[in-house]
């Protein structure tokens, strides 16, 4: 196995370990930490200054039983699949596959009809995700930027780890396709925190006061993420 730094250095390391985990040098760190990156699904291992190969192997070693029953407690990659129910823009939404139908994937009394071969549904309901999200969010974060006197230049729909949106200093508003399975206020509380940044390129006490203004429940969509952002993960 090889565990591999983000500097581009790599430790050969013997073949003891049958599970991926990244390394990453910590300048500031004083001891040897290992974590569990929840949304790639692998071990991260923080190594300090003047920590040898042998010491970074021996610690994985060491805490091997933890990894993997952390691991398996990782909720498992979901593929969207006919007669499966998704929220989707704060309504529940069936899965349907439809080989007769001539089209990708179109909504019909809350009933999502995919067509083609089964195996292409997975794909063609998230790529039905991306293009609607485009459209939705585009229209509220327009309809939020006009209440602060600001102008949109485009929204892009993208597929990120990390972030649930971000704003340009050239007024470009970027979401996670993910953010369209979130409950409704989730997706209303985003959309504010985005817009406004259109007119506060921070977190000052002036940008809260505006995402407030725009989203005056906020907070509730804020502790949904907190509590449950990471499950819309599962879908890849």
């Amino acid at each position: 196995m090889k565990i591999t730094l983000l500097t581009g250095k790599i430790y050969n390391i013997q073949e003891a370990f049958d599970f991926p985990i990244k390394v990453i040098k910590a300048p500031r760190a004083k001891r040897l930490t290992l974590r569990i990156d929840s949304k790639e699904h692998i071990p991260v291992l923080s190594i300090p200054p003047r920590c040898s190969q042998k010491q970074a192997v021996s610690f994985v070693q060491t805490h091997q039983d933890w990894i993997m029953e952390s691991l398996k407690k990782l909720p498992q990659t979901q593929y969207f699949t006919s007669g499966q129910t998704i929220t989707l823009f704060g309504k529940e939404i069936l899965i349907q596959h439809a080989p007769e139908k001539r089209w990708g994937a179109r909504i019909e009394k809350g009933i999502l009809y995919v067509c083609g071969e089964s195996d292409f549904t997975h794909r063609r309901v998230k790529d039905f995700i991306k293009k609607e999200a485009q459209k939705k969010f585009l229209t509220l974060s327009q309809k939020l930027a006009e209440k602060i006197n600001c102008h949109i230049n485009d929204v892009v729909i993208k597929d990120t780890k990390s972030r649930w949106g971000s704003c340009s200093s050239l007024n470009n508003i970027n979401y996670n396709w993910r953010l369209a399975l979130a409950p409704k206020e989730v997706i209303d509380y985003i959309v504010a925190h985005e817009v406004s940044h259109l007119a506060h390129q921070n977190h000052s006490a002036a940008f809260w006061k505006c995402v407030a203004t725009l989203c005056p429940n906020y907070e509730i969509g804020q502790e949904w993420l907190k509590q449950h952002g990471k499950e819309l993960y599962v879908f890849e």
